[in-house]
C-alpha cells in the first residue's frame, strides 16, 4: 500500500506559530466585537436600560454588562485570564441570544445565530487557550513558579 505524503498546507497548519497566530487573531477579532459594544452602551446608557427593561431584564445589571464587554474584551485581546474570560463572555453571549433575540422575525433569528456562533468560538478559545502571544503565556513563563506551571499544565516554550 502506498502512503501519501502530507499536504504541505497540513504540515503548515500543525506549526506552532500558525496556532499561536490563530489564537491571537481569535482574541483580537472577538475583542473587536465586545469593546465597541461596551462603549456604545455607555454612550446610549438610558436607551439601553429601556431596551433591557422591555425584555424583563433588570436595568441595574447594565454596569455589569458594560464591565464585562469593556474590561473582558480588552483583557481577552491582551490574552489575560483568557480561559475564564472566554467562558464568561461565551455564557454572556448565550444569555443575550436567548433573552434579547428569541423573537420570530428574520433579524432576531440572525442575531440569535450570530450570538450563538460567537459563544461557540469563545468556548473553543477557552478550550484551546490563549497561545504563546499572550499575557497568560508571559505569566506562565516568568511569574508562575515551576511547581505551579507543572500542576496547571502550563509548560512554556
Amino acid at each position: 500500500m502506498q502512503t501519501e505524503l502530507p499536504h504541505p498546507l497540513a504540515r503548515l497548519m500543525r506549526a506552532q506559530v500558525v496556532r499561536d497566530f490563530a489564537a491571537l487573531a481569535a482574541r483580537l477579532l472577538v475583542a473587536w466585537l465586545f469593546v465597541p459594544e461596551g462603549w456604545g452602551k455607555i454612550a446610549a446608557y438610558a436607551d439601553v436600560q429601556s431596551y433591557m427593561a422591555q425584555f424583563g431584564v433588570e436595568p441595574r445589571l447594565l454596569p455589569l454588562a458594560i464591565a464585562l464587554e469593556l474590561a473582558g474584551g480588552l483583557a481577552l485581546a491582551a490574552g489575560l485570564a483568557t480561559r475564564p474570560l472566554a467562558v464568561a463572555l461565551g455564557l454572556y453571549s448565550v444569555l443575550t441570544a436567548v433573552l434579547f433575540h428569541s423573537g420570530g422575525d428574520y433579524n432576531d433569528v440572525l442575531e440569535l445565530h450570530k450570538d450563538l456562533a460567537i459563544a461557540g468560538g469563545l468556548f473553543a478559545l477557552a478550550a484551546l487557550g490563549p497561545g504563546a502571544w499572550s499575557l497568560d503565556a508571559l505569566v506562565a513563563r516568568y511569574v508562575m513558579p515551576a511547581w505551579a506551571r507543572r500542576r496547571a499544565g502550563a509548560v512554556p516554550r
